[in-house]
């Protein structure tokens, strides 16, 4: 059975992943408009994209870990009301 100090632990490991999440959609928009910008110059995008990959990648990575950290805040929360 999951303890109060683990359901705090995955609450406050669950805020810093949903930063970061938000963090690395900012970086894709912006790295995004890095390589539209590039493209109307008629330059090289070829880095710039993968960078977009990367960080697209990177925001997967986090998503995965955020949702997971919510199945087991879910679970410690059912947890918690058949201990009472």
């Amino acid at each position: 059975m999951p303890r109060i100090l683990d359901r705090d632990l995955i609450e406050k490991r669950l805020a810093h992943a949903e930063r970061h999440v938000a963090n690395v959609e900012r970086d894709v928009a912006r790295q995004r408009m890095v390589v539209a910008g590039l493209e109307l110059c008629g330059r090289d995008t070829s880095r710039a994209t993968s960078l977009v990959r990367y960080f697209e990648e990177l925001h997967a990575a986090y998503v995965a870990y955020r949702d997971l950290l919510r199945k087991e805040l879910a679970l410690a929360g059912a947890t918690l009301c058949r201990a009472t």
